[in-house]
């Protein structure tokens, strides 16, 4: 993680010339945006409720990317996740929590990876590049959403409002020991990054999945299915954004889905977040757990550097997409480097 955490020093020294830029000390925006995502008990656990969708979307870029596909499509798994568990709730509100919960869980990772999959069969099959239908495939998520909020599955009432009416306690996740609003869903996607770890590294399916990315003639040369690697690696990446998009509704305080003010109101941009988190990480399942950890607090904040040194909301989102950058392009750089590095070694040799 050496060279994109040098990325991220490299964006804020940016970042520190674009706030002075505007009249304020970077020094106490920074130290702001430290204390809002760290600062105490209760920052913490906002930053550990933030990290929880771009780790389980990071982790899910991973295992394409290990495949040689990549997932652009965090945004539309997410809504589909959670679209998918917003009916089963309304379905069966009268589950008992113990059974519930796990369910809805499993219904999100699945309506993610049938959305991962959609791309990964198109890719496989047809040849379609991957980029452009994940993309597309978020788009027609959206759509989805606000065509359900529309009228078949929105609150009942005078007001209409884009949301579901509040979703069965049973459906609930339960709050951590501490007071805070911190949930299991950070012990669900730490799992979830641990299995995928161990997935990749040691077990045959991993090794295909790893062989295929590396080297699709060898691994056909192999026996192995190159095509049926790829659908189920995007739709792999697309389970762990499902569960994300569960958590995103029933882990919320409003415990219901909303898609007043969009799809990017709802997601939040976990979707293209992870992919950053994943990247920092080095696409390691295991080192995107602080990597999401770190973002998630720059992002948390990054709106208490709004408040405290009153610059526009649009240069904290210019801030992270300088991070967006650099971490990008280190990964790039890192790549060069290897590559360098290993030519080397064989001319000495």
């Amino acid at each position: 993680m050496g060279i994109p955490l040098l990325s991220v020093i490299g964006a804020l020294g940016i970042g520190s010339l674009l706030l002075a830029a505007f009249g304020a000390n970077p020094f106490v925006g920074y130290r702001e945006m430290f204390l809002g995502g760290f600062g105490d008990i209760d920052a913490i656990a906002d930053t550990l409720v933030k990290s929880i969708p771009l780790l389980l979307v990071g982790v899910g870029i991973c295992l394409a990317f290990r495949t040689g596909v990549v997932n652009i499509g965090g945004e539309g798994q997410i809504l589909a996740g959670a679209i998918l568990s917003t009916l089963a709730a309304l379905a069966i509100p009268n589950t008992p929590r113990v059974f519930l919960v796990p369910i809805l869980l499993i219904v999100g990772g699945l309506g993610g990876a049938i959305w991962g999959a959609i791309p990964g069969a198109l890719k496989a099959y047809v040849g379609v590049n991957e980029i452009l239908s994940t993309i597309m495939m978020n788009i027609v998520a959206g759509h989805l959403l606000s065509f359900l909020l529309e009228g078949l599955i929105i609150e009942p009432g005078e007001i209409r409002i884009q949301q579901t009416k509040r979703l069965t306690e049973n459906s609930d996740i339960p709050l951590l020991p501490g007071g805070t609003r911190l949930h299991f869903g950070i012990i669900v996607a730490v799992f979830v990054a641990v299995v995928a770890y161990v997935v990749l590294k040691r077990t045959t399916l991993g090794m295909r999945l790893r062989a295929v990315g590396h080297n699709q003639d060898a691994a056909r040369y192999a026996g192995m299915s190159v095509q049926n690697n790829i659908v189920l690696a995007l739709a792999l990446s697309g389970a762990c954004a499902g569960v994300a998009g569960a958590l995103l509704v029933f882990g919320s305080e409003s415990h219901r889905l909303i898609g007043e003010g969009g799809a990017a109101a709802f997601t939040q941009s976990a979707g293209f977040n992870g992919i950053v988190a994943a990247l920092f990480g080095g696409l390691n399942p295991l080192l995107t757990i602080p990597a999401s950890f770190l973002f998630g607090g720059m992002l948390i904040g990054g709106i208490e550097m709004q408040r405290a040194v009153q610059v526009p909301s649009a240069l904290i989102i210019a801030l992270n997409g300088i991070v967006v950058i650099f971490v990008v392009s280190s990964f790039r750089l890192k790549r060069k480097l290897e590559q360098a590095m290993t030519s080397s070694d064989r001319d000495r040799a």
